[in-house]
């Protein structure tokens, strides 16, 4: 553990892992379970001492909480000490044992209790950040159906195709490769990959990714790419890379630690040493050296940050906004450009008839006719029926065609519901077609989430640049989108190492890029912007889990407001960084030239802890919210 302060970033997630780190349940983890030993240990002794009891009643829990606590870090630091590398571990561990030899038990034991809670929580995301990537590698099937040159078919390991190869991929399998379709024709989702709201036709000549679910149809595919090489693969890679990355305030804070630590390990020797080769009393300069090693301890600087950013989640968290860490919740604050996915983010992710232009009368018929459909766009002709108080009347003789639509008799008449041209209004379009007559085209778009306009508008404000949408739809949907929500920059037709890419040029620009999205295409983007937030409730367990922060209701006006949030945050940590820095150098200073008697040093000391932490509470408020909510802090 480097830092009080997390980054749930900074390990990357192994691509296999043993049986043990599979393990499902928060106690599976070592880290948690001597975490909670040590917090319970801590808890059942405050009292008791607290009380005055004997200390035979609370002296063994607090050695249960020392001993459960702090020997994974004390450890870690020692294995430090031996690379020639002094970090706060090491210190922590040191100050909580000298305040136990001085008999400030409780004052240590907080310490170890911070320490360990925090491991804890860090070694909690990288495993649910690990399970995540290999349930995304899950995705592309294990076996495939290869087709032989001499005729007939065999059932090999998805890894071992090779460019060239011929597989064949049934209605509801899931394709084993990158490849191009040689023959046959369905409908192919590809969400896990573009991100689009519906599933697309695919016939001879058009490209299909590894792990989307094939329609109705069967195809024939020649693999065009190594499975390692898949569109899947290099999601799961990018992920991986961009996790591995720390960021520069974890890098800032690593330096600081190493450097503080040297500092008051150096002061604390010399402060026993020197005096006692003087001939100085043992107790007396013991005593001394022990004050120093307290007072200048960093609890009031670990509290002066995390109070503001804890309540700041735990304020969110109550209003729908999950943040994962007070890294995350520092990162959402810092943000200057807001990059948005389109699908399932701006938009429901679910199509609707907007419009039915000819005989409205006939939907009904369409919606008979699609009745025994499972595709999206049934569905939605059957709600846009019923919404309408339509009769839908009993369908016969059922006919899907891949790719193409339905055919079914509704009251003696033949009713065809299938793909039409492009329209400029609307995200797909079909005709419905009766005994050979085009009655009516039904008009079908991705409801725009409510707030959207608003929400745009309230980031626009807040960073003082516009949003930009990047997606994988086509560029008619993504422009009508933009066009209704109020975005200039509009990037349509990006697979996801596209979006990731155009996130990591606005990095190198100079922005702090904050990316929205919901799907496993958007993964990537997530983790390689400067923060990451997912919608929740229709969110892919991958985005969700490498996301900084989840839209739990999926509420885009939450967006701005735990930016605005995060921004309050940040500027109390200042404040509390100020005073604990304050207080603690005007007690070390009187340590040094004069006589700091003890109880007024862990006096002083614990009030400095006491005053930012009762600082940082502040956004525990609900009013903390209604304020972010209005975008005041921008």
């Amino acid at each position: 553990m480097a830092s009080p302060v997390l980054d749930d970033r900074t390990a990357a997630p192994a691509a296999t892992a043993p049986p043990a780190a599979r393990r499902t349940g928060l106690f599976a983890l070592p880290e948690v379970r001597w975490a909670a030993l040590s917090a319970l240990a801590f808890l059942s002794a405050l009292p008791l001492d607290l009380a005055g009891a004997p200390a035979w009643a609370w002296g063994p829990l607090y050695a249960v909480c020392y001993a459960a606590g702090g020997w994974e870090p004390g450890l870690e630091g020692l294995r430090a000490l031996r690379a020639t590398s002094l970090d706060v571990d090491l210190l922590m561990v040191v100050a909580a044992l000298g305040a136990a030899a001085i008999g400030q038990y409780l004052d240590g034991g907080l310490l170890i209790v911070i320490f360990a809670v925090s491991g804890a929580l860090e070694a909690l995301a990288t495993r649910r950040t690990a399970d995540s990537v290999r349930g995304l590698l899950d995705l592309a099937p294990e076996t495939a159906v290869r087709l032989l040159p001499a005729g007939g078919e065999e059932t090999v390991e998805a890894a071992s195709l090779r460019v060239g190869d011929t597989v064949l991929v049934r209605p509801g399998e899931r394709l084993p490769a990158d490849g191009t379709v040689l023959d046959g024709a369905s409908d192919v989702d590809q969400a896990s990959v573009t991100g689009e709201p519906l599933p697309v036709p695919r016939a001879a000549g058009d490209g299909v990714y590894a792990g989307t679910l094939n329609g109705a149809g069967a195809l024939r595919v020649r693999v065009g790419a190594d499975p390692a090489d898949s569109v899947i693969a290099r999601i799961v890679a990018l992920v991986e890379e961009a996790s591995a990355t720390k960021a520069p305030t974890q890098l800032f804070v690593e330096r600081i630690e190493q450097r503080y630590s040297v500092g008051v390990v150096v002061a604390t020797l010399l402060l026993f040493a020197v005096p006692l080769a003087l001939g100085a009393d043992f107790t007396e300069t013991l005593l001394r050296a022990m004050t120093f090693m307290i007072v200048a301890s960093p609890c009031a600087v670990v509290l002066a940050t995390m109070p503001p950013l804890l309540s700041a989640i735990a304020t969110a968290g109550r209003h729908g906004v999950l943040v994962k860490s007070a890294v995350a919740m520092e990162r959402l604050g810092e943000t200057d450009h807001v990059a948005f996915d389109k699908t399932g983010t701006l938009t429901e992710g679910a199509p609707r008839v907007a419009r039915v232009r000819g005989d409205a009368s006939v939907l009904a018929l369409a919606a008979a006719a699609e009745s025994d459909s499972e595709h999206p766009l049934a569905r939605a002709v059957m709600t846009a029926a019923q919404e309408r108080g339509l009769r839908v009347p009993l369908a016969t003789d059922f006919v899907s065609v891949p790719g193409q639509g339905v055919r079914a008799v509704v009251d003696g008449r033949t009713v065809e519901v299938r793909r039409a041209a492009g329209d400029a209004h609307a995200d797909t379009a079909v005709e419905v077609v009766v005994d050979g007559e085009i009655r009516a085209v039904l008009e079908l778009t991705d409801r725009l989430r409510e707030g959207a306009p608003e929400a745009v508008a309230a980031l626009t404000g807040l960073t003082g640049t516009a949003p930009a949408l990047l997606t994988g739809d086509n560029a008619g949907a993504a422009r009508r989108v933009a066009d209704a929500v109020g975005i200039s920059d509009v990037r349509p037709g990006l697979l996801p190492e596209h979006k990731a890419e155009a996130v990591r040029d606005g990095e190198r620009a100079g922005r702090r890029v904050l990316f929205v999205g919901d799907g496993v295409n958007d993964a990537p983007a997530l983790a390689a912007a400067h923060a990451g937030i997912a919608m929740g409730r229709a969110g892919s367990d991958l985005a969700l889990e490498t996301a900084d922060a989840v839209v739990v209701r999926d509420e885009l006006a939450a967006v701005p407001a735990v930016i605005a949030l995060s921004r309050r945050a940040r500027r109390l940590v200042v404040q509390n960084l100020v005073l604990a820095g304050v207080c603690i150098g005007a007690l070390v200073i009187w340590d040094l030239v004069g006589h700091l008697p003890l109880p007024l040093g862990v006096a002083g000391h614990e009030g400095s802890t006491i005053l930012v932490a009762l600082n940082g509470l502040r956004l525990l408020r609900d009013a903390a919210w209604r304020k972010a909510s209005a975008h005041r802090s921008a």
